[in-house]
C-alpha cells in the first residue's frame, strides 16, 4: 500500500500535533489529540502502548494513505467450529463501517476456507441499496502441497463492489463437518486485502492461530463531489498545489492529491511542496538542470538546442545542415513524391488485406465454421440468421456506451441497440475473447435458437462474428422479467393479477412443451426460472436464456451432462444422477408455478432452514392442508379459489422426486389451458391492447426487492458462487443467455 512519500519538506500533522502512534504515521486530516484532526470521523485513538484504533471503535489501524484516500485496518475473521460430539462453537463478527468510510471493492476480496462451508457477505451503500454475495467450498481431504488456488476446493473467493458500509458475514455448513471433522473441524470467512492471504495446505492451522487480517477502507472528505465543493474556496479542503479528485462513481465526497511535480500532504495548511527534480540523478542528460515550481527544464550548452517544444531534453543544433538538406530534398521532390504515393498505396492495400484477414480470423475463433456445420447438420443455413457488421452494431449501441447496458452476466453484457430503421434490439457482447469454451456457449445458443419458431420464445434476429468477442442480436422485450413483477422489484409499476399470471404460466408451459415435443429436435432448456421468462408490452410470456440448453437427438431420451441449473429450481433427480431429461424442465416449471401462486422466491435464506427451498415448503403446506397460508393474498378471491387449488395440484405433481412420476410439459400445458378463464375483453386470452385493460389486470405498485441464488459446479470438489440480481444483471451457473431481459 502506497503511503505519503517521506520528503524532508513534507508536513504530516498540524503544527504542535503528534504525527506518530507507535510506528504508524498520522497525517492530517487524521489526528490523535483534540484540534489535531479535521473532524470526529478522523480521530485516531492512540493507546499508551502505541496501538491506534479508528475513532471510538476496536478497529485497529495499521496504515494511512492521504494520496489514495485509504486506510489499512485489521478485521476479525469469522469462524464456525464443531467438536467431536458435533457441538457448534462459532463467532461471526459484524463489520462496522460508517461514512466517510466504505470497504474498498478494488483492494479486497471475500474469502471462505473450509471443507463443508458456505458463507455470505451483505452490505449497504449510502442510499440503502443492498448487496449480497457469497461462495461455497467443499473437499474430502487436505491437499498436501498441491492445492494453492482458491477455486472451490477447500477455499473460495468472490469480489465485492465499492461503497459498502455496515456489512455482515454469515458462515455455516451443510453437514456440520460430520464427514470431515477429523481433519477439518472449522470453517472461516473474512474480507481481506487482496494479496495478503494465500490459500495453502497450512491455511487451516494459520487461521486457527490468527484472528486478525488486513482490510482496506476508503475514506473521503465531506458529502459533496469536487464541482460542488470548489464553488467556494472555503468549502474545499484541498490546499496549495493540490487538486480535488472524485475517487469513484460510488463516492459522495472527494479526496485531495498533490499536483504533478509536488509532494506532501494536500490537506495540510502549508499544502504540497515543490519537488526539486534537479537533485535527482540524470534529470538532464545534456545541459544544466533548472528547477521551477512543479517542473524543471534543461539549459542546453553551445551547439545544442531544446528538442522542439520539449524543454527537458537537448539535441544537436543542425540548422545549417538542415538548409542544405532542404535544397537537396527539393531537387528530388518529384521522385520522392511518387515514391511516397506508391508506398502509401501499397500500405493501404496491405492494411485492407490485413483487416480482411483479421475479420476472417475472428470469424473462425468465434465459431463461424462450426456454426455453418451445425446449421447445415440441423437442416438450416446461414440465411436463417442475419449477419450484422461490427460497424452496424457499434453505431446501434453508441459504441457500446455504458448508458446502453441493460444487464451483465457471467459470460456477457447485454446492450440496448437502435438499428437504422429505428427498431430496438438487445445485443449481447461476450466478455471472453477467443476462448474455445465461450465459443461453444455462443454456438450452442445460436443452434438452439435457430431451431425454435414460437411466439412465446425470445426471437434471435442475427449475430456478428467479425469482432474479437461474438455478438448476438435479439428482439427487445420491454417489460423485463416475470421475477421482477411477481416479487415486486423496485422499478416495475405493479404486480400481476391472477388472470395474467395464469395466462403467463399457460404460455410458458406451451413454449416448453413445444421445445420438448414439437421442435425439429427435442430441446431441453435446463434453466427454467422466473428470471428467464420475459414479458413484452402485451404481457405475453417469452422464454429466454438458452445458453445452457441442449439439443437431444430423436433416438435418445436422456443425456449425461455436467449438472447445470439454479438452486431452488434444480431437479434433485438430475442433480444426483446427471441424467438430463425433459422432466428436469417440468420440475423447474413447477417451482415457477409455486412462485406465481405465492409471490415467494424459489430459494431464500431468510426463511427457516426447512423452508428455504420453496418446493419443499409448498408441498409440505399442501400435505398439511394449509395451502391458503402460502398463497399470495393479492391474487386470492372467492371466484378463483378452485382454480388456484387445481394449479397448486399441478405444481405439486411437477416437483415429484422421481421424473417418471411427473407429468409431461404437454400434459401440463393442456391442463393449464383448460383452467384458464377467458376474460370478456377485446384482447382474447392473453394479450393486452390498451392501458386501461392493462391497468385492470395489474395489482398494486411494487416496492420491495427479490434476490436469487445460483450455484456453479457439483458439491464433490467444486466451489460455487452465491450472488444477487438487480435490473438486467445476472450471475449464471455456467452458460448465460445473451439477453434475459434484466
Amino acid at each position: 500500500m502506497a503511503v505519503l512519500a517521506a520528503a524532508a519538506a513534507a508536513d504530516f500533522a498540524l503544527p504542535n500535533c503528534p504525527d506518530k502512534c507507535g510506528n504508524l504515521t498520522i497525517p492530517y486530516p487524521f489526528g490523535v489529540t483534540k484540534n489535531c484532526y479535521m473532524g470526529p470521523d478522523f480521530f485516531i485513538n492512540c493507546t499508551a502502548n502505541g496501538t491506534a484504533f479508528l475513532r471510538r471503535t476496536n478497529i485497529l489501524v495499521t496504515n494511512i494513505s492521504v494520496d489514495l484516500g485509504e486506510i489499512q485496518v485489521q478485521q476479525y475473521r469469522a469462524y464456525d467450529c464443531y467438536d467431536e460430539m458435533g457441538k457448534r462453537n462459532h463467532n461471526i463478527p459484524w463489520i462496522w463501517v460508517a461514512p466517510p468510510y466504505t470497504i474498498s471493492g478494488t483492494k479486497n476480496k471475500f474469502m471462505a476456507i473450509g471443507c463443508d462451508t458456505y458463507a455470505t457477505f451483505r452490505g449497504y451503500r449510502a442510499n440503502q441499496e443492498r448487496f449480497i454475495t457469497g461462495c461455497i467450498s467443499f473437499c474430502d481431504r487436505l491437499y498436501s502441497g498441491e492445492q494453492d488456488s482458491c477455486s472451490g476446493i477447500g477455499c473460495c473467493l468472490t469480489s465485492i463492489p465499492d461503497g459498502l458500509k455496515n456489512c455482515t458475514v454469515t458462515l455455516a455448513s451443510y453437514y456440520n463437518h460430520t464427514y470431515i471433522r477429523s481433519f477439518n473441524p472449522c470453517s472461516y470467512a473474512f474480507v481481506v486485502q487482496e494479496g495478503h492471504f494465500r490459500f495453502s495446505d497450512s491455511s487451516f492451522q494459520q487461521l486457527h492461530n490468527k484472528e486478525l487480517l488486513p482490510m482496506i477502507l476508503n475514506w473521503e472528505i465531506g458529502n459533496e463531489p469536487c464541482d460542488a465543493a470548489q464553488e467556494t474556496t472555503q468549502n474545499s479542503s484541498c490546499k496549495a498545489h493540490s487538486k480535488c479528485v472524485n475517487p469513484n462513481n460510488r463516492s459522495t465526497g472527494y479526496i485531495c492529491q498533490c499536483l504533478p511535480g509536488y509532494e506532501g500532504n494536500p490537506y495540510h495548511p502549508n499544502g504540497c511542496q515543490d519537488i526539486d527534480e534537479c537533485k535527482a540523478s540524470n534529470s538532464c542528460s545534456i545541459g544544466v538542470c533548472v528547477n521551477s515550481p512543479g517542473d524543471y527544464s534543461c539549459k542546453c550548452p553551445k551547439g545544442y538546442k531544446n528538442d522542439g517544444m520539449n524543454p527537458k531534453s537537448c539535441i544537436k543544433d543542425n540548422r545549417s545542415k538542415t538548409i542544405l538538406l532542404l535544397i537537396i530534398s527539393l531537387g528530388a521532390s518529384g521522385g520522392f513524391l511518387l515514391l511516397v504515393v506508391g508506398s502509401l498505396w501499397i500500405y493501404w492495400g496491405m492494411q485492407k488485406r490485413k483487416f480482411i484477414k483479421l475479420k476472417e480470423k475472428y470469424f473462425k475463433e468465434n465459431g463461424g465454421l462450426l456454426l455453418k456445420q451445425q446449421l447445415a447438420s440441423q437442416g438450416g443455413s446461414m440465411e436463417t440468421t442475419k449477419l450484422f457488421t461490427a460497424e452496424e452494431l457499434e453505431k446501434a449501441t453508441n459504441n457500446y456506451h455504458e448508458s446502453r447496458i441493460l444487464g451483465e452476466g457471467g459470460y456477457g453484457t447485454v446492450y440496448k441497440g437502435i438499428l437504422p430503421d429505428n427498431s430496438v434490439v438487445a445485443i449481447k457482447k461476450s466478455k471472453v475473447n477467443g476462448a474455445p469454451a465461450q465459443s461453444d456457449v455462443f454456438i450452442n445458443e445460436v443452434i438452439v435458437l435457430s431451431q425454435i419458431k414460437h411466439r412465446n420464445v425470445v426471437r434471435l434476429l442475427g449475430c456478428c462474428l467479425e469482432t474479437p468477442a461474438p455478438l448476438l442480436v435479439y428482439e427487445f422485450i420491454v417489460e423485463g422479467t416475470l421475477s421482477e413483477h411477481i416479487h415486486k422489484k423496485i422499478g416495475k409499476r405493479s404486480s400481476l393479477s391472477w388472470e395474467l399470471r395464469l395466462n403467463i404460466a399457460t404460455e410458458t408451459a406451451g413454449a416448453l412443451a413445444y421445445l420438448h415435443s414439437s421442435a425439429l429436435m427435442q430441446i431441453i432448456h435446463r434453466d427454467v426460472k422466473a428470471t428467464n421468462i420475459l414479458l413484452d408490452e402485451h404481457y405475453t410470456a417469452k422464454v429466454s436464456d438458452f445458453g445452457a440448453s441442449r439439443l437431444i437427438p430423436l433416438d435418445q431420451t436422456q443425456l449425461t451432462t455436467l449438472v447445470q441449473g439454479t438452486f431452488g429450481y434444480l431437479d434433485p433427480e438430475y442433480f444426483l444422477t446427471n441424467q438430463l431429461t425433459e422432466k428436469s424442465d417440468v420440475y423447474s416449471f413447477g417451482v415457477v408455478l409455486m412462485e406465481l401462486l405465492t409471490s415467494k422466491v424459489a430459494l431464500s435464506f431468510a426463511r427457516p432452514e426447512e423452508d428455504r427451498n420453496l418446493a419443499n415448503f409448498f408441498v409440505r403446506f399442501m400435505e398439511e392442508d394449509r395451502l391458503n397460508e402460502v398463497l399470495d393474498d393479492d391474487i386470492v378471491n372467492e371466484r378463483n379459489v378452485v382454480t388456484l387449488k387445481k394449479v397448486a395440484e399441478v405444481a405439486k405433481r411437477c416437483v415429484r422426486l422421481k421424473g417418471q412420476d411427473r407429468p409431461s410439459m404437454k400434459e401440463v400445458a393442456m391442463e393449464l389451458e383448460g383452467m384458464r378463464v377467458t376474460p370478456k375483453q377485446p384482447w382474447g386470452k392473453s394479450e393486452v391492447s390498451s392501458p386501461e385493460d392493462t391497468e385492470y389486470l395489474l395489482g398494486s405498485a411494487m416496492n420491495s426487492d427479490a434476490y436469487f441464488v445460483d450455484v456453479r459446479g457439483d458439491f464433490g470438489s467444486r466451489g460455487a458462487t452465491i450472488g444477487t440480481t438487480s435490473g438486467y444483471d445476472s450471475i449464471q451457473i455456467q452458460m448465460v443467455m445473451p439477453y434475459d431481459g434484466r
